[in-house]
């Protein structure tokens, strides 16, 4: 396996695409997507079938770690968010030794006012597995984001579990994500003092590392989208 990490981020994105974790409205379904965050995308990316792909997983695995060895060395332990980004941090804790822990899936869970609800009939019960100590770093781990709302919704389930358990000088403010699909996250994370770490940057990197893999319509279609949404309504 390489270690370049430009090597992997290009082998990565091309069996995403290949293997179908990547979809288009012209290869795949016509109608296109509505995303959770409301937006209509003609492509969607689904890295949830990672962990079908042990390989493709590995080379996540192995690209994520060098990330964050580079652009969070302080961070010490990772967390999975439930359910994506549990193969995916396990798979970065095996290759850089970094323990993992987990989010558990709080089901009707959206925002940040549904969590509150929920923690307080969720009584006792831990709302992340695995060991957090004293003056741990911790970095939240995801497939993907689009607008940062999921994820600050699952920092906020971090913090609650952290103050539950009465660990002292834990701070959460490393988020860490496969893909970032470039429609809004990075300026989010910076509102709230976090530290966005993105391996495939979609626009910048991870589109035009499928030129030479997709159909040069099926290119047209997500590059144009992505540099301009609003002229692509959903299909009538």
């Amino acid at each position: 396996m390489p270690d370049d990490l430009e090597t992997l981020k290009a082998q990565i994105m091309a069996e995403v695409y290949e293997k179908r974790m990547l979809l288009t409205s012209i290869r795949d379904r016509r109608e296109g997507w509505t995303l959770v965050s409301g937006l209509w995308s003609p492509f969607y990316v689904q890295l949830r079938l990672l962990s079908s792909f042990p390989e493709t997983l590995q080379k996540v695995g192995k690209a994520m770690a060098i990330l964050l060895e580079n652009e969070a060395p302080d961070v010490n332990k990772i967390i999975g968010i439930a359910f994506a980004g549990v193969p995916i941090a396990t798979a970065i804790s095996l290759e850089s030794k970094l323990p993992a822990c987990h989010t558990r899936k709080m089901v009707g869970v959206r925002n940040e006012e549904d969590l509150q609800r929920a923690i307080e009939e969720y009584g006792q019960h831990s709302m992340i597995e695995g060991i957090i100590e004293d003056g741990d770093v911790l970095c939240i781990v995801d497939d993907l984001v689009t607008r940062m709302e999921s994820k600050l919704v699952a920092r906020a389930q971090v913090l609650a579990e952290i103050e539950r358990r009465n660990v002292r000088n834990v701070s959460c403010d490393h988020i860490a994500v496969v893909v970032d699909r470039q429609q809004g996250a990075a300026e989010r994370a910076k509102e709230f003092n976090l530290r966005l770490h993105s391996l495939i940057g979609l626009v910048d990197e991870g589109v035009p590392l499928l030129r030479s893999v997709m159909s040069s319509e099926e290119y047209d279609l997500v590059s144009g989208y992505l540099a301009n949404p609003q002229e692509y309504p959903p299909p009538e």
